[in-house]
């Protein structure tokens, strides 16, 4: 198992820098809730999602965890601060059983320094979570609990789609962590997803969420 068999990023690396990484890299299983790496941990490694879903997160005030990002296989994580010579800023936990692939620092550093097309790939990985980072910093301040509410709900959509039903997230995100998703308090997403099930946008049962209007959602994401 190799991780250009999986992601695009890798398949410039040549013969001999994939002969490197097989002889680097490990593939290492954790389970459900189980910490990957803590924010302030030394950067040893660079990650990718094989299977099973991550989530990345920081704590605030009060230990109140605030969601950066819900990874899908085949993302990449941990590497900026591998780039930078920086402990991780951020935490990483196991959502569910999943499986990485870590490479070591140095291993990565020094791909990224050899291959111009690996680091090219890696710029835009880098440029695209920032992308994202930054409307979600918009989002997560400027709009109002339902536009927030709206928005974590497609972002589940757009990363982990449909269960065959082709209506129920593939996604079991507990009130709290899509309270964290949507900087709210537990309560008001309880209440919020309350209101739009009642408005026909959604229906809830336990933690299986069926998407009823993804355009009304839309609607009121943009709206704010």
């Amino acid at each position: 198992m190799s991780p250009w068999e999986f992601s695009s990023i890798w398949t410039s690396l040549t013969e001999e820098e994939r002969v490197l990484v097989s002889k680097k890299a490990e593939i290492v299983h954790y389970a459900k809730n189980e910490i990957i790496h803590h924010a302030g941990d030394e950067s040893s490694y660079a990650w990718m999602l094989i299977h099973g879903k991550v989530r990345i997160y920081k704590e605030g005030v009060g230990q109140r965890q605030q969601i950066i990002r819900l990874l899908k296989p085949y993302d990449i994580f941990g590497y900026r601060a591998c780039i930078a010579n920086e402990p991780y800023n951020s935490s990483a936990n196991a959502f569910e059983d999943c499986t990485v692939y870590r490479l070591p620092r140095d291993t990565f550093q020094q791909l990224v320094r050899s291959n111009g097309t690996f680091c090219y790939e890696i710029m835009l990985t880098m440029a695209k979570d920032l992308a994202i980072s930054e409307i979600q910093t918009v989002n997560l301040t400027q709009k109002h609990i339902r536009g927030r509410l709206a928005e974590s709900l497609l972002l589940l959509l757009k990363n982990y789609g449909y269960e065959q039903d082709g209506q129920t997230l593939a996604m079991l995100l507990p009130r709290e962590d899509l309270a964290n998703m949507s900087n709210m308090t537990t309560s008001n997403a309880i209440r919020t997803l309350s209101q739009f099930a009642q408005e026909g946008l959604v229906d809830i049962n336990g933690r299986h969420i069926k998407i009823l209007n993804e355009k009304e959602l839309e609607h009121i994401s943009r709206l704010g």
